[in-house]
């Protein structure tokens, strides 16, 4: 009771003279500010002043010692609507809420104080960077995989985390301050990763001049002269230069390509083969359904043709609980859409509208809705998915025997509309009927494609998705799996969605894709490798989904630097003996491993696409002699793009007025 703020405490059976004898020398006591004690009595934290004070003793020690050091400040993303609904005695519990957590954890962080608005304080003294931030994400990804209760009411919060080197402020003012700035700099992104402060969150030029700009826009445009130079001219040379010393290096140049060749085809094949064996969704759940949740994610101004479509397609789907449909957008002004959404909504309480204000990302959108959901699944899909009627039903089976992410089969459904989109819609089934299914049997774990996938609401909550990277599903699904989460794959869960419908849309998708695959490639390989959470077979998928697929393009390119050198060794291109029959044999099985997985495609199609034989058969013309090529080009692009940092993202057109393709 003491702890609680109580000034006394006697027993029941207490002498009522020293009771009232007690209460008179209360009130006799001359009261003392809040403020002006040093811990709060309800939250024992420091008070602000107080906190203050500490800084500023911490800030001389580090001047005296140069032992650096760290204040940080916890924000909360859902403070605002917090107090709208519950009033401001929010603030006080909400900062008490997040203390327990840091005293709980303990760590290097000794004293932690509050501000009026309720935000935690933190002084980490003595402490270098690398373990400030580690301490820091530790309790983020704590508080966000808590429920706490405020003001009577279970909650979900999301710590928006800001943080300065005490060795950079010259005073408690200016720390306080740059902390603040960190916090509202990642209260924008909502994604649990600690911000430190930096000079342009102040509005300070960030470094880059229109120069830089237009030097970097010149390099990306003479991109592929430069892949040409890196993966032709460089190996052919150095192939010279090395026959040149005595050393043939250009002919084992031409065994390893084989090699790669072989090496790829063989994984492709694999796949297909235990696509066959994929493991079939549970018949019965093993809990009762509970409240789900829909999150869809929406840029408007881009999808404000499709939306409305979209939505009405959720608003029919059949579960046998509660089912929310909450559409979280970004739009950078208002649109007439919104009218159409708001009427929705106002007739069905199951629309949530969740505008999402300073948005620029799909990540942002979707970290915004996960503290705003009620149930225990999540379904997270684009602006241009419809779900089948019991997606969300059959996702359950799988989450409720022990799996944690479920993703299922999304289906193109303009296929009409051009020869690009019949492409994509066959290998849409290449992908998600079996190399998804296939790689999920043959290395024990899947992958979250992004869209028409299922979350245990508390892992989404603590993972969350990450808006730097370009692909947010790929990044978020090696943190889910470090994490130790099992992810199924479902080819029967079927949601369908738009494909490009140009080449130029196609190649910017494409583009993000390849570039985003590289980044968690760059980010998580060599970890996973290293990772005791993983088996010897995950290894194995690991290395081939993130380091052979960035090899290979490079790889196959090596073919034309190889040859140059042979025609040059021979003394011109007629000398040459182009019948060498190893090197026949492995392109001819490459070509076939191509033949096999338009063959396995059509063969584990839903029924309205493999009725489409033609649609295959122009896949498998198309993918042999371009396709395969132009997502190569598109790989070997995304290097150079991320090593020249043009992260852009370009988002794909999206329209309503689309032909469908006929359902079975």
């Amino acid at each position: 009771m003491l702890r609680g703020g109580a000034d006394d405490c006697v027993p029941d059976t207490s002498d009522p003279v020293e009771l009232a004898a007690r209460i008179e020398a209360k009130l006799r006591r001359v009261p003392v500010p809040v403020e002006n004690l040093l811990l709060d009595p309800r939250t024992g934290l420091y008070s602000q002043p107080h906190f203050l004070g500490e800084l500023d003793r911490e800030l001389k020690r580090a001047d005296d010692s140069r032992s650096g050091g760290v204040v940080a400040m916890v924000g909360v993303a859902e403070m605002a609507a917090l107090e709208a609904r519950l009033g401001p005695r929010v603030r006080r519990e909400v900062a008490e809420r997040l203390a327990g957590v840091a005293e709980k954890l303990g760590g290097v962080c000794d004293r932690l104080g509050w501000d009026d608005d309720g935000r935690l304080l933190m002084l980490m003294p003595g402490v270098d960077e690398d373990t400030a931030r580690s301490t820091l994400q530790k309790f983020a990804n704590t508080v966000a995989g808590t429920r706490f209760v405020v003001a009577d009411e279970n909650v979900r919060l999301t710590p928006a985390i800001g943080w300065t080197p005490l060795t950079d402020c010259p005073d408690r003012d200016q720390a306080v301050d740059q902390a603040r700035d960190a916090v509202a700099e990642s209260i924008r992104h909502r994604d649990l990763r600690p911000v430190k402060y930096a000079a342009w969150m102040r509005g300070a030029p960030r470094g880059r001049r229109r120069v830089t700009v237009a030097v970097q826009a010149l390099l990306s445009a003479l991109s592929p002269l430069f892949v040409l130079v890196l993966g032709v001219a460089i190996p052919f040379v150095f192939y010279q230069q090395m026959y040149e010393l005595g050393w043939d290096v250009g002919s084992a140049a031409y065994w390893v390509v084989v090699g790669g060749l072989i090496v790829s085809a063989v994984l492709i094949v694999l796949e297909c083969l235990f696509s066959l064996d994929a493991a079939s969704r549970p018949e019965r759940p093993a809990q009762p359904y509970p409240p789900a949740s829909a999150v869809i994610a929406a840029y408007l101004p881009n999808e404000a043709a499709t939306i409305v479509d979209t939505v009405e397609s959720f608003l029919r789907l059949d579960y046998p609980n509660e089912l929310e449909i909450v559409l979280a957008y970004n739009t950078p002004h208002p649109m007439p859409v919104e009218d159409t959404l708001r009427e929705m909504a106002r007739r069905d309480p199951r629309l949530v509208l969740l505008p999402v204000a300073g948005s620029t990302s799909k990540a942002q959108n979707i970290n915004a809705a996960v503290t705003r959901v009620r149930g225990d699944m999540v379904g997270i899909f684009d602006a241009d998915h419809h779900p089948a009627p019991d997606a969300f039903k059959n996702a359950w089976h799988w989450l409720s025997h022990g799996y944690d992410v479920v993703q299922g089969h999304c289906v193109i459904r303009n296929g009409e509309s051009s020869w690009v989109a019949k492409l994509v819609g066959v290998e849409f089934e290449a992908i998600y009927a079996v190399s998804h299914p296939g790689r999920t049997r043959l290395y024990t774990f899947g992958v979250f494609g992004g869209s028409n996938g299922f979350w245990r609401t508390d892992l989404l909550a603590r993972t969350r998705m990450h808006g730097s990277m370009l692909t947010e599903d790929i990044d978020a699904t090696m943190r889910a799996l470090h994490e130790g989460a099992k992810i199924a794959t479902d080819r029967t869960l079927v949601s369908r969605e738009l494909a490009p419908t140009t080449v130029k849309a196609l190649w910017n998708q494409r583009s993000r894709w390849a570039q985003g695959w590289l980044q968690v490639s760059l980010k998580y390989l060599w970890r996973a490798m290293r990772s005791p959470a993983f088996t010897f077979r995950q290894k194995a998928g690991l290395f081939v989904l993130l380091g052979w697929r960035e090899v290979q393009p490079w790889l196959t390119l090596q073919i034309l630097p190889v040859l140059l050198y042979a025609a040059w060794r021979a003394g011109g291109p007629g000398e040459l003996d182009w019948a060498v029959p190893l090197g026949l044999l492995a392109t001819l099985f490459t070509l076939s491993a191509g033949v096999v997985q338009a063959l396995f495609a059509w063969r584990l199609a839903i029924p309205e696409l493999r009725r489409r034989r033609a649609w295959f058969w122009r896949y498998l013309f198309v993918a042999t002699f371009f396709y395969s090529h132009f997502k190569n080009i598109v790989a070997r692009q995304a290097l150079l793009k991320e090593v020249l940092r043009d992260q852009q993202w370009r988002v794909t057109p999206r329209s309503g007025g689309g032909k469908a393709v006929p359902r079975a």
